[in-house]
């Protein structure tokens, strides 16, 4: 097995996660829709959680699922799991940026068609974390390996905003999880505006197909789409009917008018890669408008 990557304080020493167990469950979130806060060490590529303080514990950060998690599914029917699952592997650590321009709107990127996990979704720019990478500077390549952006030392700051358990195929009702992922949401805020960042990206399309600009309001109506719960929409009624974007098309661009409908589709429940924004998002753009407010 490789080495671990998402390791449990759970009797006094750090253990590994195997990749059909729910890290949520593990560490007491057994019932509601969290999130649930956790003491948590972020060092070389290594994330180590515990639900109560320790000794190198940097961050106190909420984690949360979605409603729908396969892995606390199968906690409840674990005779469903069969042998199908993987044995030899362990819970994958990755990172994500939300980059907020200095005029106070962050980046989405659209995942291309062709990707085999989370195809034409909606997502900030990310990926895995490497063996011995600090979690920053894999944010920080991750941004530059999809949006061509790279920001100068100096002119960005930054901020843990929380942790999500995530799955792909994202529901049992799609077929057993074949990955299963700890995703960091980090907040890097630019000294540049949303015009001098868009001047400077160069896409690269075999990840991305198309890539936007959210603005507060809008990112909170998508936030307030939650995905596998019967909360009622609240949303304003001044939303704009579109959100305008970029599609990367025969090596070119040109600008989109993304349907605000689009943006506010929540997760089906069988298979199909339906344009929508990730449940994850969802989760890290209520992160960061909780982090404006403040």
């Amino acid at each position: 097995m490789a080495a671990a990557r998402v390791l449990l304080l759970l009797s006094g020493r750090p253990e590994s996660v195997s990749f059909a167990q729910s890290v949520c469950g593990l560490l007491g979130a057994r019932s509601g829709l969290g999130p649930w806060p956790m003491h948590c060490s972020l060092k070389q590529g290594r994330l180590v959680l515990s639900a109560r303080p320790f000794p190198g514990a940097s961050f106190r950060l909420p984690l949360q699922r979605p409603p729908f998690c396969p892995f606390a599914a199968l906690d409840q029917q674990p005779w469903a799991s069969g042998a199908e699952l993987p044995t030899n592997r362990g819970v994958d650590l990755g990172v994500a940026v939300i980059l907020q321009s200095s005029d106070q709107t962050v980046l989405l990127t659209r995942r291309t068609r062709t990707l085999s996990i989370s195809p034409n979704l909606w997502v900030p720019p990310g990926g895995h974390v490497e063996l011995d990478e600090e979690l920053l500077d894999g944010g920080l390549r991750e941004l530059w390996e999809e949006s061509g952006l790279q920001l100068p030392q100096g002119q960005f700051s930054w901020v843990p905003l929380g942790l999500w358990e995530t799955a792909y195929p994202p529901r049992l009702s799609w077929g057993l999880p074949k990955y299963h992922h700890i995703i960091l949401y980090l907040l890097v805020i630019s000294q540049e505006s949303q015009q001098q960042l868009q001047a400077r990206i160069q896409p690269n399309p075999s990840e991305v197909s198309a890539l936007m600009w959210l603005r507060p309001d809008v990112a909170a109506a998508v936030a307030a789409t939650e995905d596998g719960t019967e909360t009622p929409r609240h949303l304003p009624q001044d939303l704009p009917p579109s959100v305008p974007a970029v599609e990367l098309e025969d090596g070119g661009a040109r600008p989109l008018a993304l349907p605000m409908s689009t943006l506010l589709r929540t997760t089906p429940s069988t298979a199909e890669s339906k344009e929508r924004v990730s449940t994850g998002t969802k989760f890290a753009l209520r992160l960061w408008l909780q982090h404006l407010g403040r």
